[in-house]
């Protein structure tokens, strides 16, 4: 890339001022595009992902319906600070685990603000 940019240089200065900046637009243009580019389709879309995952983990409620990373789907018994109980089958048999792990809640809540 710094060679790139000397052989850009001594290039425009042998052609003139004016033609060193369109040069150099030229060159840097294109990254910049490509930069702008790669933020609204990767960075801004998965930003919002980890943000509206953050706020269900945050909202997790006893009885709600949770389905787990691993396809396991319970209700909630407890939620303490990392881990959350979750209760399965008609067996009813009581699993904990990370909270990390609960990949959707299922449950319908009214926001009532």
């Amino acid at each position: 890339m710094f060679k790139l940019l000397v052989d850009t240089s001594n290039a425009a200065a042998s052609n003139g001022q004016g033609n060193m900046v369109v040069t150099l637009l030229t060159t840097i243009l294109p990254i910049v595009l490509m930069v702008v580019i790669f933020y609204f389709l990767l960075i801004r879309p998965e930003k919002k992902r980890s943000k509206k995952m953050k706020e269900m983990l945050d909202n997790l409620q006893v009885a709600d319906e949770v389905v787990t990373t691993g396809g396991i789907i319970g209700r909630v018994l407890s939620v303490k600070e990392d881990t959350v109980l979750i209760e399965t089958g008609s067996d009813r048999t009581r699993l904990r685990v990370l909270r990390s792990s609960i990949a959707e809640n299922r449950t319908v809540h009214d926001d009532v603000s």
